[in-house]
């Protein structure tokens, strides 16, 4: 192996030219795959962590109650009891909390928006506040301080909410100013005023059709009863176990007696008109994970992992004919080399593993750059925290601001495969090489 290893250093060298220039090509895509990559993963992370913050456990135990057929309200009407019969089910879990659901206008003086609200209980809620911060002011208003104002805490308080720094600007408010909130309960709408006491940076572009308000607002402006409650979230050590958990759920409730609805991958709200026209009234649970919840918004990574797979791979097949030609180049050229190795008792095996080894070394160095040159991009972009403007981009990326999680897997993904991309473009002209019988060679290399 070491000779075959200097043998192949020695055959870069000499077609340095050649090898600079394929290089070169090989770092370009290496760079460019590794900062694909990155941008998908980060924004898979963020859409879990946007899910799990903001609007979703990583298991939920959502329901819908009908008291008329054509009439649907997302709601649990005995909330303390199917906490108990989740925590029964699985007592492992990470934290359990439960909020109540609504959907309601929001209005201000300048503006008014469409947002889900969440009823919490400020003393259950430590892992959700833990993941915000308050915005400065410099964010929601133009010119405006440094500094951060509003409690978190004064959501204790009654007929207050909670608002995210996008939602802020748009509407023109800012902590202290008070918000009225048109929601619909029975055909009648109601209303109420709240006064907004924090307004937390953006978590992703999730946060932008999310307030918080205290648990008992949103029993006052839907009439219900104090043990009501909306969906059940479960936290878990980790994520992946999701659906096994659900499916774990799913059984254990049914043998407790409760109804529930088939498992449809969509997020609570889009299930209303479908839940309307089914046959039942009272209560039925509706068992979801985090990934259903955002289900609406997940085309993004698929998208985004598509145009990756076809930019590389467009881009991969372009190496791969660069690689073959280079080593077949560098076959005819060491024709008389082979034979002279192949007389002297070199085996074809041998003959063949150098080029692969040739290829396999080229592509391992190049890619190195590759990464190295995608790192600097990567760190520097973080570094700068470049605000993005358009919604779509911030649609896009599930986020407020241009950040890219660099992951060592990523990086030892992107070595491994142009190390074996390299190897099997090198594949043919190794083979052909290895053929080569040294009589022939050698009266070729005359």
């Amino acid at each position: 192996m070491p000779m075959l290893l200097e043998i192949a250093f020695r055959n870069l060298f000499q077609a340095r030219r050649r090898t600079l220039l394929l290089g070169l090509a090989i770092s370009i895509v290496a760079c460019l795959f590794l900062i694909l990559r990155s941008v998908s993963s980060s924004v898979s992370e963020r859409m879990i962590d946007s899910a799990t913050t903001l609007s979703s456990g990583h298991v939920n135990v959502g329901g819908f109650f009908k008291t008329r057929r054509k009439d649907a309200a997302p709601l649990l009407a005995d909330g303390p009891a199917i906490m108990a019969a989740v925590k029964e089910i699985v007592p492992d879990n990470v934290g359990m909390i439960d909020r109540h659901r609504g959907w309601g206008r929001v209005l201000s003086p300048a503006a008014s928006i469409n947002a889900g609200m969440n009823g919490i209980v400020f003393e259950n809620e430590e892992r959700f506040f833990k993941s915000l911060r308050l915005a400065p002011e410099s964010e929601y208003v133009k010119d405006g301080r440094q500094e951060a104002f509003g409690r978190f805490e004064d959501l204790k308080l009654k007929d207050t909410v909670m608002i995210f720094s996008a939602q802020a600007k748009k509407l023109e408010v800012k902590v202290g100013d008070t918000l009225t909130v048109v929601t619909e309960a029975g055909g009648l709408s109601n209303t109420a005023d709240l006064k907004i006491v924090a307004i937390a940076s953006d978590v992703g572009f999730m946060s932008n059709w999310n307030i918080f308000v205290p648990r008992e607002t949103i029993l006052d402006l839907y009439r219900l009863s104090d043990k009501s409650t909306g969906v059940v979230m479960l936290y878990l050590k980790n994520p992946d176990d999701s659906l096994a958990t659900m499916e774990k759920l799913r059984k254990g409730l049914v043998e407790k007696g409760y109804l529930l609805r088939d498992h449809e991958p969509q997020p609570f709200f889009a299930k209303f008109e479908k839940v309307m026209g089914e046959d039942w009234l009272g209560q039925k649970l509706d068992l979801t994970i985090w990934s259903d919840e955002i289900s609406f918004v997940l085309w993004i990574t698929t998208a985004l992992d598509l145009v990756s797979v076809f930019v590389i791979g467009v881009l991969a097949l372009i190496i791969c004919g660069g690689i073959m030609n280079s080593m077949w180049m560098s076959v005819r050229e060491r024709i008389k080399e082979i034979g002279t190795m192949r007389a002297i008792g070199a085996s074809k095996r041998y003959i063949g593993a150098s080029f692969v080894l040739e290829a396999m070394m080229l592509g391992l160095f190049a890619s190195a750059i590759g990464i190295a040159l995608g790192s600097a991009i990567i760190l520097t972009v973080n570094a700068f925290h470049i605000p993005i403007t358009s919604d779509g981009v911030r649609l896009f990326l599930m986020s407020s601001t241009l950040n890219i999680n660099l992951h060592g897997t990523d990086i030892l993904a992107t070595l491994i495969l142009f190390a074996l991309l390299t190897g099997l473009a090198a594949l043919y002209p190794a083979l052909k090489a290895a053929k080569l019988r040294p009589v022939e060679a050698l009266m070729q290399g005359k």
